[in-house]
């Protein structure tokens, strides 16, 4: 087996996603194979068959291997690559790009791949519009805990936050949800019934940190 083989089958592999074609997909990987892939499901074979089906009426899109890495020694070849996918839906283009490692084993001289598991590469949301009048209404001292806060200020018309010394510009993605950019993560900042502004929330995934707003704010022009 070399890395030039293990591309081509893995190509193919991938090219059998649009079309729906299953066949590539049960003759390159093992019956006991483990695939676990960004959205953290771990399929078994007959699982990751099933998945498989043509795109829907309206999408097509391509998925090509890129900057691949090998190492390959006995009856055991480990494939390293980058997927960048390029997906059209009723003519608007989108694109992600995935970064997958599977295991081959050769037995009873047969390749097949027995692990695969795949993530994709965190990309900023696209940034919004804000009025900038409104983002006075964000700016103050929010405290986690006793000593430890965070502020928020305007500086140069943009809104940051500072913490323990790191500043880091707040970049709008809605009205009241910001993005700090190449972190993963939202900042939300929390009304309450009087329509102030009463916490800065630290959303990570599905939970939340929530810093409370202290009475002293800040304002940088």
């Amino acid at each position: 087996m070399t890395q030039e083989e293990l591309v081509r089958r893995t190509q193919e592999l991938f090219d059998a996603v649009v079309p729906g074609n299953k066949e590539p997909w049960k003759k390159y990987f093992a019956d006991d194979c483990i695939f676990a892939y960004e959205k953290g499901r771990n399929l078994n074979k007959a699982q990751l068959i099933a998945d498989i089906a043509p795109l829907p009426k309206g999408y097509s899109g391509t998925i090509k291997i890129a900057r691949a890495q090998s190492i390959i020694h006995g009856d055991t070849a480990i494939l390293s690559y980058d997927l960048e996918e390029a997906e059209t839906i009723f003519g608007q283009k989108l694109s992600a790009r995935y970064h997958a490692t599977d295991t081959w084993l050769r037995r009873n001289g047969i390749w097949q791949i027995v692990s695969s598991q795949a993530m994709r590469y965190y990309e900023d949301p696209a940034a919004g519009k804000i009025d900038p009048k409104k983002l006075v209404d964000f700016t103050g001292d929010y405290e986690l805990a006793p000593g430890e806060t965070r502020r928020v200020f305007i500086e140069a018309g943009n809104l940051h936050v500072e913490h323990n010394g790191k500043r880091e510009q707040l970049l709008p993605e809605g009205c009241e949800i910001f993005f700090r950019k190449g972190v993963e993560g939202r900042i939300l900042f929390r009304y309450a019934e009087n329509r102030k502004v009463d916490a800065l929330i630290d959303r990570r995934n599905n939970e939340d940190v929530v810093w409370r707003k202290m009475n002293e704010f800040w304002r940088r022009d």
